[in-house]
């Protein structure tokens, strides 16, 4: 039978009823409508876009009994002192440390706790952070915005100024319609499912051994509700969970050639916080599931909105579709699997592979010819996909910089003007001319990875504070797909093994080692996904400094033999 709970929402007394195993994120968005409460793992407690503050102390609300508050105080972003709140706000929208925004809301909790005790060292945003997880930015930009010693990659910027530049910028990244301004940072970018109506009827995933009942859409096995907890619990939701299983490339490594190099790549999970999500009226147009940024990549294809549309029509009632973080994991694509080989012959580099799903091939940053030959090999497993960040781009960037070096090639005499030019350790053209090049630097004496600089060309840059957030962002995400990121798949039923949002390998923030980005002067017209030729020349940086560590270059990714000899530093 469901409890009356009574508690202080922002300082309004409510009282509602609840079920037993309610949580106060459930009571928090579903019965009162506080929308700036994410939910990202739910009930999880991993990705801390949940945190509240229960008489003043931050608190991850998806695992919080909603029965345990009873008589407490509960804030939320909209009852921070306004004050506080913009101070706060102003930092992150100045220094980009927001892109989505879907994390930010409980990260500003958190800090708006710190705060309040003048607790802004850089070991106590570690600690705080720990209980976070931010997949756009790399983190170091939330740490310039929130520490005691605050860097401002440029001039405050007051909360009532429109960044119009900035939106353009990343929209220009991501591919999609993208905010940057104060609504951002306190979580009102406009999610799908922050705007619908919660008396419409739920559908979610069916997970693997419901007995529940459902109806097909959009290919997909559905469970409908009259409300989230409802549809979830006669679905049977499957909690998740962090295998044992170690995670492996399932695609054998390739034939080494004699001066070559070769790399097996395993199943990456893109890890966009928000999980997929629509809603429509009957007869009416879904709601988008990329409101305000492009999930890498990782909902082009959502089935989200088909389901909404259909459902809705049959059903004579709008219906709101949500993922689970588990669903996510289970249904969204993935980086595709590959084993490849590379060698330089002459002008070419000849790279032999088979992959998973398509590999683009993208064009050269030096003076060579890509002879590229990939065969497509079909594995059980989640999907896979090519729109994912810098899919194509980043796989034959390691093997041509690779190639490069074992061939002891003169990189300098290989550079193409206006393409090149951006040379470091590493060079990568993407498909819309945007250039990168990247050095990552080693300690070698502790085979720590102590520094990553960056340098990027893009044209106009329109605002470059937003650039130099996605480019952090891009080469964070680099580091782990070389170094922690991947999944447990079994290969011969294809089922997902790792669950939690913890087990998908994320670099955690106090681990990231600084990350310096340069932005070329280039005055050209605004180019696109500069961040993908970021993340390209990072993760061939990284990787090509593993030999000069370690001695041998890692085969597979990520690159675990090297987990216990590298200490990630801030």
């Amino acid at each position: 039978m469901p409890a009356r709970v009574e508690l202080v929402v922002n300082g309004k007394a409510v009282t509602v009823d609840v079920e037993d195993d309610a949580s106060l994120l459930v009571v928090l968005r579903e019965q009162l409508g506080v929308m700036s409460v994410k939910d990202g793992c739910a009930p999880q407690g991993q990705c801390g876009c949940c945190t509240v503050l229960v008489d003043g102390s931050p608190r991850v609300s998806c695992v919080t009994p909603a029965a345990r508050v009873t008589g407490r105080s509960v804030t939320t972003v909209e009852g921070l002192e306004p004050e506080l709140r913009s101070e706060i706000v102003d930092e992150l929208v100045a220094n980009g440390g927001s892109q989505c925004g879907f994390c930010t809301p409980g990260i500003l909790m958190r800090a708006a706790a710190l705060r309040s005790k003048g607790r802004e060292e850089k070991v106590d945003l570690d600690r705080a952070l720990a209980a976070h997880l931010c997949r756009c930015t790399g983190w170091q930009t939330i740490y310039d915005s929130l520490g005691r010693s605050r860097h401002v990659s440029g001039p405050i910027r007051a909360s009532n100024v429109p960044r119009t530049l900035g939106g353009e910028r990343a929209e220009l990244e991501t591919g999609v319609a993208q905010q940057v301004g104060p609504s951002v940072p306190i979580g009102e970018a406009g999610f799908a499912d922050d705007l619908a109506p919660r008396d419409a009827l739920v559908a979610v995933p069916c997970p693997p051994g419901s007995t529940a009942t459902t109806v097909e859409a959009a290919g997909l096995s559905w469970v409908i509700g009259e409300s989230l907890m409802d549809a979830r619990n006669q679905a049977g939701k499957v909690q998740g969970r962090r295998t044992t299983m170690p995670s492996s490339a399932p695609i054998p490594l390739l034939r080494l050639p004699e001066g070559g190099v070769r790399i097996a790549t395993g199943w990456v999970e893109p890890g966009y916080l928000e999980p997929d999500a629509s809603w429509c009226m009957p007869g009416g147009t879904p709601a988008s599931p990329l409101a305000n940024g492009g999930a890498f990549g990782g909902k082009t294809e959502s089935l989200a909105p088909l389901a909404a549309r259909e459902l809705a029509d049959r059903y004579g009632r709008t219906v709101r579709v949500l993922y689970s973080r588990e669903d996510v994991v289970r249904l969204g694509p993935k980086r595709p699997p590959i084993s490849a080989s590379a060698v330089l012959s002459g002008t070419t580099v000849e790279i032999r592979g088979t992959s998973a799903g398509d590999m683009p091939v993208p064009p050269s940053a030096y003076a060579l010819t890509l002879d590229a030959e990939w065969d497509r090999v079909s594995l059980r497993g989640p999907p896979i996909s090519a729109s994912l960040r810098a899919v194509g781009l980043a796989e034959h960037s390691l093997l041509v910089e690779g190639a490069l070096n074992a061939g002891n090639a003169d990189r300098s005499a290989l550079v193409v003007p206006g393409v090149a030019d951006v040379l470091l350790d590493t060079a990568v053209v993407n498909q819309h001319g945007a250039r990168a090049g990247a050095r990552a630097g080693i300690d070698p004496a502790t085979g720590s990875i102590t520094r990553i600089f960056v340098r990027v060309a893009a044209g106009d840059p329109l605002d470059e504070v937003v650039m130099r957030s996605y480019a952090i962002g891009a080469a964070h995400m680099a580091l782990g797909w070389v170094l922690t990121e991947s999944i447990a798949v079994d290969i011969e039923s294809g089922e997902v093994h790792d669950l939690t949002i913890r087990s998908l390998g994320i670099i955690r923030p106090a681990r990231v080692p600084p990350i310096e980005v340069e932005i070329v002067d280039d005055p050209g017209e605004p180019l696109a996904r500069s961040s993908d030729a970021v993340f390209a020349a990072v993760a061939a940086a990284v990787w090509n400094s593993l030999t000069i560590a370690e001695g041998a270059r890692p085969e597979t990714l990520p690159a675990r033999e090297t987990r216990a000899a590298y200490t990630l530093r801030a």
